[in-house]
């Protein structure tokens, strides 16, 4: 999938000149936590959310003032950043700018990749540089849910039940020699020793997503018992 399969269409949008009142309002009535800034042309400018009106000092959450020796030794940009962000009515002065964006065509990897690396919630969907949607993380959750295994219409037998699994595990340095899994009735019965207790938890998880599994048995062995010479 990409994120033009995903992505919410019906975007909520506001003006560089508009004031943080109205942003406010928008976000509120619009039971949202943020939305792209457009310029002129559509083009994405940068993203107002939640975060960029929490200090505020219409509602006294703005930073608290520091002390004579704190204030004087800070770079007067910050200080002005700060100020903006607390004091200017105007969206253009508190929006997080540039926005990330991302084009239509990327893949969900490249997705959740930017919204884990940059620490953000949404991401503005692009086609040739304009506003077509937007991605979020609620978006990526929404997709998982859409991925639950169908319902089977047979059961797998026990050989291709073990085959997925081993095919589930291939490739991991913590997996199961073969001889260690035992597939008995639908029943994954899982052998020998481990490293470490999140091995465990890996290989047991592995294995429970094979399809037609009825149960997981853990049999593994952590910390490896001693046996005398």
């Amino acid at each position: 999938m990409q994120a033009s399969d995903i992505m919410t269409t019906q975007v909520v949008s506001i003006a560089p000149d508009s004031s943080v009142y109205d942003a406010a309002k928008l976000l509120a009535d619009s039971k949202i936590s943020g939305m792209p800034v457009l310029d002129d042309t559509g083009g994405v400018i940068g993203i107002v959310s939640e975060g960029d009106l929490l200090r505020r000092v219409e509602t006294g959450t703005e930073t608290p003032r520091r002390s004579w020796l704190a204030q004087f030794i800070a770079p007067t940009r910050q200080l002005a950043v700060e100020y903006l962000k607390e004091r200017s009515i105007r969206v253009r002065d508190v929006m997080s700018a540039p926005a990330v964006t991302v084009d239509e065509s990327a893949p969900l990897t490249a997705v959740a990749e930017l919204l884990g690396r940059k620490h953000i919630k949404r991401l503005p969907v692009l086609r040739d540089g304009k506003l077509v949607g937007i991605v979020s993380r609620a978006n990526l959750v929404r997709a998982l849910a859409s991925c639950a295994p169908a319902q089977l219409d047979a059961q797998p037998s026990d050989e291709q039940i073990r085959a997925a699994i081993m095919k589930e595990l291939q490739g991991q340095r913590w997996a199961l020699d073969a001889d260690d899994l035992i597939v008995t009735d639908g029943v994954a019965h899982c052998w020998g020793p481990i490293r470490s207790e999140e091995e465990r938890q890996a290989i047991l998880a592995a294995a429970a997503r094979a399809p037609g599994v009825k149960e997981v048995k853990d049999h593994l062995e952590y910390p490896v018992p001693f046996t005398p010479m």
